[in-house]
């Protein structure tokens, strides 16, 4: 195996080793095989190109397309054209899978399931992208320790997206591979040029040393493993989802479990509601008498860290045909089942399915799962609510106060979870909650005197306007202040029912809408609500209402008639609306001056694009595509002309070195007869066919190889100066770059060979003049600064050329066709005269 083949297969291992980084994220993990199949593809077409040989940049586009056309087969083949071409639609198709792999990173929980087609995308394409610039860095362009930064950036995020613990492990796994590939860059390189130039000194007769590239090598290496270690260290923390804070959190789709976890709905999308008007949520119709109770049940929020309420992580599972029984809801209470209707507006985007709870059955299409704990059904792979209707039948449940004030006491493992209060809150909520329920006698008594104390005793104001606040002293600062909304009562009333033993859980979602004309119910914005949910043994998690003027209390917390299972109407208020009104702008639960304030919208997480709203269109993401690729590629012409323009000259060294001139025939080469390979002259073996060549090409070569060793000096700082015989000017950059003999010999050997091709009248082979380039090469560098050297490769200076050569082929071209339309317009002229 060669050595640029061996560091290609130590580039694939290393991508692939910092890929299995990723690995905690996804499930199944049978996606890195994949990768390593489609990896190895990629390597093979880079180690095929390089063998023909083609230009680097073609080299970097033939693996650029290939890989393009792999992920246009597995992910776009029926938009594709003959299923591998990518056309338009398959673009187009992209870009949806893009945004749906966006989507689905915010909503899925660690491990996201390996079914999503947009995070499979992302997690193949962005493997095989690292790899590309791996490939490019380390076996294309020959510079393996700057391939350490594509793959530090691979490891950094997905360490900064794990919440495991064996980040560590990884990140061993991803620097020996990264190590790996420093060390067979190293042998090839000494294998290469059999020394290697640098600074250092070394002794007659002693080994050469690798001094420079190792110490370079070393430096980068120890800066990007350096980084790799504080990087993720420097990371925020990401919990929940794959990327908390982006949504809500949806698990497997595919029916057979999953996860599900989100960010706190209540918070996460509050500023995009500051809308004027009360706009129509949900229209639902239902065959229950009495829509006072209708309350629409989104998600409940059960994890409280001191700070705030969110959905804990939660299994999910298919919808089943009949939901089972509430937790905790025993024979003796008395229940109706209800049946509602509910259409949902087409711009109203929800994960979380709006309703009645307890539900007992759902009738929907579409990827919907179902969450046993919180018995919620959420959206899977970008399903919303948007524009879809269906129907729930619910359970009426109506306990009496004697049930509710007899429970027994919860199972262990739900009191453990439902009733945690963190260290950080306040000592004064736990205070107060003693206090407003001193003298009570069950938690019944104590969860209505904490209803009581919110909506009646304890002086509390319904205002919109208040900071909501953050931290673990918001809670107390509430109950000081007495000033809030809907979020702030519910979490301060669950807050001190956990206090207190009892278990609870916020709920979120819509308090009774208005009823019209026609029978239905119309819900707007600013039915938006959130309240407490208590569990009590044999009834099972009860809704309590301590928000004055919202909603409507349950009639089982009425201490006037403490059994009676008539409902209540909702307690009014110095500032409650007048009457009910059909129109679907009047809320019943609101008073208009709240709805003016927003009230309780925050609670809701809603997407406000408008219908049919499916992104830009493809040649737009095509243009910006484009003009990304522009800003990247135009500033790396320099370079790339200028690396192309030197493979194609020290070329010709080896033609030159090979006979004086290119081929024009073919003969069976005798013993002794000149061979070259990279540019060091070998003798070729009796009988091979070598080439016979030309007096006039060999001066082309050799001036070639010539003109690329002053265009390497000027790339250093020593402009040329074409006025000089070559023995001057080889003279000249000896004593301005300040050469050492041997590179010194290198530069006047070259000269030599121009002066004979072009003097002698017999021109002979002039071996080894790429290696004396090569040589000049070394030894400016090595005298450089930082910068120079810096400029040399990212910006020649002799990349000018390009532009002078373009303006030459301009005005040849504008000659030649200005000789072809004379031609054009004397030839009619001339027949004129002959006819």
């Amino acid at each position: 195996m060669s050595g640029r083949a061996r560091l290609a297969v130590f580039a694939w291992a290393a991508t692939l080793l910092a890929s299995c980084a990723l690995l905690p994220l996804v499930e199944p993990a049978i996606w890195i095989l994949q990768a390593a199949f489609l990896l190895a593809v990629q390597t093979g077409v880079g180690a095929a190109t390089r063998r023909v040989p083609l230009a680097r940049p073609l080299t970097v586009a033939a693996q650029a397309l290939v890989t393009l056309m792999m992920l246009t087969l597995i992910f776009a083949r029926q938009q594709a054209v003959l299923g591998i071409v990518p056309g338009p639609q398959a673009f187009q198709h992209f870009a949806d899978l893009l945004q749906q792999g966006s989507d689905d990173i915010s909503r899925f929980a660690i491990p996201a399931p390996l079914e999503s087609d947009g995070i499979r995308l992302m997690i193949l394409g962005g493997v095989l992208v690292i790899g590309l610039a791996v490939d490019t860095l380390a076996v294309t362009f020959r510079s393996a320790a700057p391939a350490g930064l594509p793959l530090l950036a691979l490891y950094s995020v997905a360490a900064g997206l794990s919440e495991g613990g064996a980040d560590w492990l990884w990140f061993l796994v991803a620097a020996g591979g990264y190590l790996m590939l420093l060390l067979a860059e190293g042998r090839d390189r000494l294998s290469q040029w059999g020394r290697v130039f640098g600074a250092a000194a070394r002794t007659p007769g002693s080994e050469p040393g690798a001094v420079a590239p190792v110490r370079a090598g070393r430096r980068i290496g120890v800066v990007a493993l350096g980084l790799a270690l504080v990087v993720p260290i420097a990371l925020p923390s990401m919990d929940g989802g794959l990327l908390d804070g982006a949504g809500t959190g949806v698990g497997a789709g595919n029916g057979s479990g999953g996860t599900i976890s989100a960010v706190n709905p209540l918070v996460s999308l509050r500023d995009s509601l500051n809308v004027d008007e009360d706009r129509q949520v949900l229209s639902l119709k239902t065959n229950s008498d009495d829509i006072s109770d209708m309350y629409l049940r989104i998600v409940s929020l059960d994890d409280f860290d001191g700070s705030t309420w969110k959905p804990a992580k939660r299994h999910i599972t298919s919808v089943p045909d009949q939901l089972p029984t509430p937790t905790g809801l025993s024979g003796d209470v008395k229940r109706a089942e209800i049946e509602t209707r509910v259409s949902a507006a087409d711009w109203y985007a929800q994960d979380w399915l709006p309703m009645p709870y307890p539900p007992s059955g759902v009738d929907i299409t579409g990827n919907w799962r179902y969450e046993p704990v919180g018995m919620t059904l959420v959206g899977d792979h970008g399903q919303t609510t948007r524009g879809e209707t269906y129907t729930v039948k619910s359970l009426d449940v109506q306990p009496t106060a004697e049930q509710l004030a007899d429970a027994p006491e919860p199972p262990a493992a739900l009191k453990r979870d439902y009733t945690k209060v963190p260290d950080s809150v306040p000592a004064v909520v736990a205070d107060t909650a003693r206090q407003v329920t001193e003298g009570a006698t069950n938690h019944y008594e104590q969860a209505v005197k904490l209803q009581d104390y919110f909506t009646l005793d304890g002086g509390f104001e319904y205002d919109t306007q208040v900071d909501v606040g953050t931290g673990p002293t918001a809670i107390a600062k509430f109950l000081k202040d007495k000033q809030g909304f809907c979020v702030h009562f519910s979490f301060a009333m669950a807050a001190m029912a956990r206090s207190l033993g009892i278990p609870a859980r916020v709920a979120v979602g819509f308090a009774p809408g208005s009823p019209q004309a026609d029978g239905s119910v119309t819900v707007g914005l600013k039915d938006a609500h959130a309240w407490p949910e208590l569990y009590f043994e044999g009834v099972g998690w009860t809704r309590f209402e301590p928000t004055p003027n919202r909603g409507t209390t349950p009639s089982y917390t009425q201490t006037e008639a403490p059994g009676s299972t008539l409902p209540d109407v909702a307690r009014p208020s110095t500032s409650a609306g007048a009457s009910t009104s059909a129109a679907p702008s009047a809320s019943t639960s609101c008073a208009a001056q709240d709805k003016k304030l927003e009230a309780c919208a925050g609670a809701l997480p809603l997407d406000t694009s408008t219908p049919g709203d499916v992104g830009p269109p493809w040649y737009e993401i095509a243009g910006w595509t484009l003009l990304g690729l522009l800003a990247v590629v135009v500033p790396l012409l320099p370079m790339l002309w200028r690396l192309r323009r030197r493979q194609v000259r020290l070329a010709s060294a080896q033609h030159a070195s090979s006979g004086p001139g290119l081929p024009h025939g073919r003969r069976k080469a005798g013993a002794g007869d000149p061979a070259t390979a990279d540019g060091v002259s070998v003798a070729a073996l009796p009988g091979e066919i070598v080439p016979e060549y030309s007096a006039e090409v060999a001066a082309g070569h050799v001036l070639a190889v010539w003109r690329e060793l002053t265009d390497t000096a000027w790339d250093y700082g020593i402009e040329p100066d074409d006025a000089l015989t070559p023995r001057k000017a080889a003279a000249r950059i000896v004593r301005l770059g300040q050469l050492e003999p041997e590179p010194a010999e290198s530069v006047h050997r070259v000269a030599h060979a121009v002066e004979q091709v072009l003097y002698a009248p017999q021109p002979r082979a002039v071996p080894g003049l790429a290696e004396d380039v090569r040589k000049l090469r070394v030894a400016l560098r090595s005298r450089a600064g930082r910068t120079t050297r810096l400029r040399a490769v990212v910006a020649p200076r002799s990349a000018v050329r390009a532009l002078w050569d373009a303006s030459d082929r301009w005005t040849a071209l504008k000659a030649r066709w200005a000789e072809r339309w004379a031609t054009l317009v004397r030839r009619p002229s001339g027949q004129q005269q002959g006819g």
